[in-house]
Parts: C-alpha cells; sequence; structure tokens
C-alpha cells in the first residue's frame, strides 16, 4: 500500500499590501499521493505541478539574466557604491601612501581596471546559471519554495559556485592584461617597493574573482527579492500566472 505524504503546508493569507512573491505559490497548491492531482485552493483551476516548476525556472531565469546583464555593462561594478572593487585591505595602506607620493592616478587607473575585468567576466555567469536552473527537479523547486527569502540563490551558489569561478578566473585574467590592471599593478607596487622594505605581493587576478563573485550572488538575491515582493517585476505571462 502506498504511503500518503503532505507535500506542502500552505502559508495564511499574508497582507494584502505585500506582493506574495515565491511564498504565494504555496497557497495555490497541494498533491496528493498521486504527485500528479491538484486540489485547487480557491474556486477555479489549480496550478499543476509543470506549471509551478516552470514558473520557479522562469522566475529564477529572468533574474539572473537581469543581474548578469547588469553588472556586465560598464559601470556594472564600477558606479554600484555596494560592489565596486578597491583595493584589497593589505594594500589600502600602499594606496594611500602612493597617493600621498603623487600616484593617484596610477591607483585610480588600477582601481577602474578592476572592476572594467569584474564586468567583463561577469557575461559568462548568465549561461552557467541558465544550466543549473533547468537541471531543478520538482525536490529542489519545493525546497527553493519552502526556504528563506535567499533560497533561490542560495541554490545557485551552491550548484554553480566552482563552475563559475572556473569560468571567472581565464576571463578576469585576460580582462586584468587587457585594460592594463596588470601593468598598473606593477607600476604601483614596484614604485611602492621602491621606497619600503615590506614588499607587496598579491594575486591580483584571484582578488578580483573573488569579489566578482561576491557582486554576482549579492545581484541575484536582490533580483529574488525583486520576483518574491515586486509584482511589476514578474515581467512574463507565465510569472504573472503562477505569482499572482
Amino acid at each position: 500500500m502506498k504511503k500518503t505524504f503532505l507535500l506542502l503546508l500552505f502559508v495564511a493569507t499574508v497582507s494584502m499590501l505585500h506582493a506574495q512573491g515565491f511564498k504565494g505559490l504555496l497557497k495555490k497548491v497541494a498533491k496528493d499521493s498521486s504527485l500528479g492531482k491538484i486540489i485547487p485552493q480557491k474556486s477555479g483551476a489549480g496550478l499543476s505541478s509543470t506549471d509551478i516548476i516552470n514558473g520557479l525556472k522562469e522566475a529564477l531565469t529572468v533574474g539572473t539574466n537581469n543581474g548578469a546583464n547588469k553588472l556586465s555593462a560598464v559601470d556594472g561594478f564600477f558606479k554600484d557604491a555596494a560592489l565596486k572593487i578597491l583595493m584589497p585591505a593589505e594594500a589600502q595602506k600602499v594606496e594611500q601612501k602612493l597617493r600621498g607620493m603623487g600616484f593617484g592616478k596610477q591607483v585610480d587607473n588600477a582601481i577602474l581596471s578592476m572592476n572594467r575585468a569584474a564586468e567583463d567576466a561577469a557575461k559568462s555567469a548568465a549561461p552557467i546559471f541558465i544550466t543549473a536552473i533547468k537541471g531543478i527537479t520538482i525536490q529542489d523547486g519545493l525546497g527553493i519554495l519552502k526556504g528563506g527569502d535567499f533560497a533561490a540563490t542560495n541554490f545557485l551558489k551552491e550548484k554553480t559556485l566552482l563552475q563559475l569561478t572556473e569560468a571567472f578566473r581565464p576571463v578576469i585574467e585576460s580582462s586584468l592584461q587587457k585594460v592594463n590592471a596588470t601593468k598598473y599593478w606593477k607600476t604601483l607596487f614596484s614604485t611602492y617597493n621602491t621606497f619600503s622594505k615590506e614588499q607587496v605581493n598579491t594575486d591580483l587576478t584571484a582578488y578580483v574573482t573573488d569579489k566578482a563573485m561576491t557582486g554576482i550572488f549579492l545581484q541575484v538575491g536582490l533580483e529574488e527579492q525583486k520576483i518574491r515582493k515586486d509584482p511589476f517585476a514578474r515581467t512574463t505571462d507565465l510569472l504573472k500566472k503562477v505569482f499572482k
């Protein structure tokens, strides 16, 4: 005899002043032991499991594309105060001394070039995210729906972090060379090392890669919040149907 088990508990109706977002899906559907029948919670047709998972995938696709497009644009990192890549902590003391010695322009060029490299690498993110999203199973989807406000972002981070790092690093390394970051970095610290006994040797590519990864997941998290809470962020018919 099959074991009957409950897949979802329904949440109470939220304030009419707030959008339901992902949690709204929990109010729409309960499935019986056949995993196929839908028990409508209101009058009218219920949503199928296919609708729900496709809606979730579409929401994640929209969110990750928006995030990657924003960050890969010119100044996507550089003019965002929360994401702008600055000198590494161990080099900030050096930066202050170099600015005091009249090398402010070289410092500014190095900082700009790091951000340009991150923007260049962000173009690689969307296809990797899309592959992970396509592989979402029903169980994955239910876990995301029942999770916290950043459950989708955390899922993507778990599934893509290693692959993104491997994809970002060579792009960033190439970009740093393309925008002369390596030259600026070498000029900065060769100059500093001439005047100081404390030599600086930082892996610039690794540092920028780490900061770029932090930025991309922060932006994806922000896009997830829009889908959850803002009806105007639901830009397709399926999203409007599933998240209404």
